[in-house]
């Protein structure tokens, strides 16, 4: 297989995420662990154990043994999985009960329990439990003798034999659900539950969510008119949220709410329930970001730490957390520096920027963080013991951390997909192997600090070119914006795609400008107010490094294309530089920012009717007239994150300043556009109109490639 067919195995592969082995859970003593991988090709998904001290991996579930024919997936789990940007099928998610013996997951609404331990018969892999369905995110109790779940917007209970299925809590509204996490919440915020047991398997915490307040759009299939709209509830920038409050409800019947100042801390972001019930609240500004405490008995709160910021507080994964000697484990913000606080001490030097925290193993803390951001390691907190660096060689880092034992995923410019590596009490015991296909090529990745803000850029040639020996046209290939780091030491799927259309005969610059995660709290809010005009300054200095490094860069010839927050930008370039930029291709690209959602763009651009030239200024609508390049346009119409009112809208703006541009629209696509031969001829359509846009010549089939 050449080169030539990318595009066909990107799509077929859904972006090379089918075969990695993900979602790692491990036993309380360490010895087991429990996974998601499907295989290099099949998107169907299976649960899979892997005992640490032999080495020995077995499938525990293979859903095509449970259920025949093409999955039948509740409205409210394909919101989930949009959210979460799921891309396969099967069992896509599981929870455990405390000890990890049981695990509970869902398939075509239906709710199945399997053993861990291996006490089940392996020929019986899972038992289905007959309740009340459609079934959403099921979860075991700490004791695994009860199940939680969602189903038509109750909570409900089932005993772990399937006996005594029964709603703790209904809707009391037509607009009102339980136990799931609002639009905002899932799609900002990485809260993506709505429940939580209590240690003693007492009750729940449990989210209602009422959105009657929140505006109600529709999105139609225009490709079947005979379909009738679907509604959604979207809180766009200025307009009102969801009303979610918290509820502490008992297995008896009990119901207790918790109390907080609702009004001033309408977010609600995170929950950690173990020794003590921590709930972190957010300001609508998000300039305020509480941890209260609540006392399980009468739901009052104490607030355990107020954060403060002028821009924002940024919210950072797996925070908070407990150690077992009940220290807090926190994040903060100081100067140039993101830090891991643990009881309001900092235990990380200057530099180096904690990006998640990813587990507490009793009073050790394993994180995610950078001294370089194009790389993430892994470090371990223990008092005592201070700081531990796990990782070493340049590249980028996951893992999770249980009964001293650690599951170590990496990804590198030296090697292709995902190495999982297992290792007790620090040395190596174990791999869980990787199904995911070989890419048909290999990216050439430079990786350079371009300009005076020494910008992380990627510079990526066509194998068979050599320097001297002819002009290549360019083509800028950012995401460019916040919650997104491109350039990466990694053999990264959009890297992947950067090396495809670098053989076609481009010379691909991919560079992350201010505003991008990695570099720490200063260099990320260095946007408030203004998500434009850095972002499009930092993208023309890269680009001039590279070519200063490499001449034959043509800088007459010059295309930029990109994806939701990269798709604005890539508008943006040909609206505003028209002398730098020669040709775009925008997909989904949110061109009037008042249309997208509430927490992302108030983080960043404040209320609009508070400032509402931040908008204006980060807005390219209005500035439809400028055009003068060669512009495509790509947007699912079935998108709930950046809808199609986005390009509609600034389409008809085009039209009637008579600036002609080319729109596809892909009906009954979402915001992912994941569907194989859409995503394979995306791919080829944008190269086609980038190579007739810069006049570029189809490149000689014997010329050598990949």
């Amino acid at each position: 297989m050449s080169e030539r067919n990318f595009p066909r195995q990107f799509a077929r592969t859904r972006r090379f995420s089918l075969g990695v082995p993900r979602r790692f859970g491990i036993s309380p003593d360490g010895r087991r662990v429990v996974f998601l991988r499907s295989g290099g090709d099949d998107p169907v998904t299976c649960l899979w154990t892997l005992d640490v001290m032999s080495g020995q991996e077995w499938v525990v579930v293979d859903p095509r043994t449970l259920h025949e024919g093409e999955e039948e997936i509740p409205d409210e789990e394909k919101a989930r999985r949009e959210r979460s940007r799921e891309k396969s099928s099967g069992v896509v998610g599981y929870a455990t009960d405390a000890d990890g013996s049981l695990a509970a997951f869902a398939l075509s609404g239906r709710l199945y329990t399997t053993r861990l331990d291996g006490s089940q018969d392996k020929r019986e892999q899972a038992a289905e439990l007959r309740v009340s369905g459609p079934v959403i995110d099921p979860r075991p109790d700490p004791s695994g003798a009860r199940i939680a779940y969602v189903a038509q917007g109750a909570l409900r209970v089932v005993d772990s034999d399937g006996s005594n299925d029964r709603a703790l809590a209904e809707p009391d509204g037509p607009e009102v659900g339980y136990g799931l996490a609002e639009h905002v919440a899932a799609e900002e915020m990485g809260r993506d539950r709505g429940h939580w047991w209590a240690p003693d398997c007492s009750g729940l915490l449990v989210a209602r969510v009422d959105t009657s307040p929140v505006q109600r759009w529709y999105i139609s299939d225009p490709a079947n008119p005979a379909t009738p709209p679907r509604q959604i509830a979207y809180p766009s920038a200025g307009t009102a949220n969801a009303d979610v409050s918290l509820w502490l409800i008992g297995l008896d019947g009990s119901r207790v709410a918790v109390d907080w100042d609702r009004a001033a801390f309408e977010y609600v972001v995170a929950v950690h329930w173990a020794t003590a019930l921590l709930v972190v609240v957010q300001s609508r500004d998000q300039k305020t970001t509480r941890i209260l405490e609540v006392d399980p008995g009468t739901g009052a709160t104490t607030v355990r730490r107020e954060d403060r910021d002028p821009a924002w507080v940024e919210i950072v994964p797996g925070v908070p957390a407990l150690t077992a000697s009940g220290a807090l484990v926190w994040t903060g913000d100081h100067g140039e520096t993101r830090h891991l606080l643990v009881d309001d001490d900092r235990v990380t030097p200057p530099g180096l920027q904690v990006q998640a925290i990813l587990d507490v193993d009793g009073d050790t803390v394993l994180f995610a963080a950078t001294h370089e951001p194009t790389e993430s390691h892994l470090w371990t907190y223990c008092p005592g013991e201070g700081l531990q660096r796990l990782t070493e060689a340049p590249g980028v880092y996951d893992g999770r951390l249980s009964g001293g034992t650690t599951v170590v995923s990496a990804q590198s410019l030296d090697h292709d997909g995902t190495v999982v590596t297992v290792h007790r009490h620090g040395k190596p015991v174990a791999e869980i192997a990787s199904h995911a296909e070989k890419p048909v090529l290999t990216p050439r990745v430079e990786l350079i600090r371009a300009g005076e803000r020494e910008l992380r850029t990627a510079v990526l040639l066509p194998s068979w070119h050599r320097p001297g020996s002819g002009k290549l046209p360019v083509l800028m290939d950012p995401y460019g914006g916040p919650g997104f780091q491109s350039v990466l030491a990694a053999r990264i799927p959009t890297l992947l795609v950067s090396q495809w259309f670098a053989e076609q005969g481009f010379a691909v610059v991919v560079a992350d400008g201010r505003g991008t995660p990695g570099r720490g709290p200063a260099w990320e809010k260095t946007i408030r107010g203004d998500v434009a005009a850095p972002v499009l300054e930092d993208q023309v200095a890269a680009l001039h490094a590279a070519a200063e490094r490499h001449p034959d860069l043509d800088l007459s010839r010059v295309g930029i294309r990109g994806w939701s927050f990269g798709g604005f930008l890539a508008a943006l370039a040909v609206l505003r530089r028209p002398d730098v930029f020669h040709a775009a291709v925008a997909g989904a690209a949110p061109t009037d920012q008042r249309l997208y959602d509430t927490h992302w763009k108030e983080r960043f651009l404040g209320h609009p009717d508070e400032e509402p030239d931040n908008y204006t200024r980060s807005s390219i609508i209005h500035e439809a007239a400028d055009l003068r390049r060669p512009l495509m346009l790509i947007q699912g119409l079935a998108d709930d994150n950046v809808i199609a009112a986005h390009t509609l809208r600034f389409s008809t703006a085009l039209t009637a300043a008579g600036r002609p541009h080319t729109v596809l629209p892909l009906p009954g696509m979402t915001h992912m556009a994941s569907q194989e031969a859409v995503a394979e001829n995306l791919l080829l359509l944008q190269l086609d109109f980038l190579k007739r846009s810069l006049a570029m010549e189809d490149r000689d089939p014997a010329a050598p490639s990949s």
